[in-house]
């Protein structure tokens, strides 16, 4: 195998764990929420009416694949979506499910 298609390989292996992330309900709804904006763990918890710590372990694997970034502010940590590209992969795959009901 060259270099060139193990990196394609590895590249692909990414692109899989990046839409595993998009798979599950409860970080689907963090992304929409952090779609309109930055919020804070509480907000988000309260949001979605559950608790602080199911939504840190959420946000824990957003971070990991960098779908989101965190900054300090005080003793808060405030939460925002990573890039435009996760913006457009929500967006994309949201107006396909809406669009394309049968």
């Amino acid at each position: 195998m060259t270099e060139h298609n193990h990196d394609k390989l590895v590249d692909i292996q990414e692109t899989v764990k990046l839409f595993k992330i998009f798979s599950d309900y409860t970080r689907l709804r963090i992304i929409e929420l952090l779609y309109t904006g930055e919020k804070c763990v509480q907000d988000i918890a309260d949001s979605l009416e559950t608790s602080q710590s199911a939504i840190s372990h959420q946000l824990k694997l957003l971070r990991d694949m960098n779908v989101v970034r965190a900054r300090k502010e005080g003793k808060q940590v405030i939460y925002s979506l990573q890039d435009n590209h996760i913006k457009e992969i929500f967006l994309i795959g949201y107006s396909h499910a809406t669009q394309c009901k049968i």
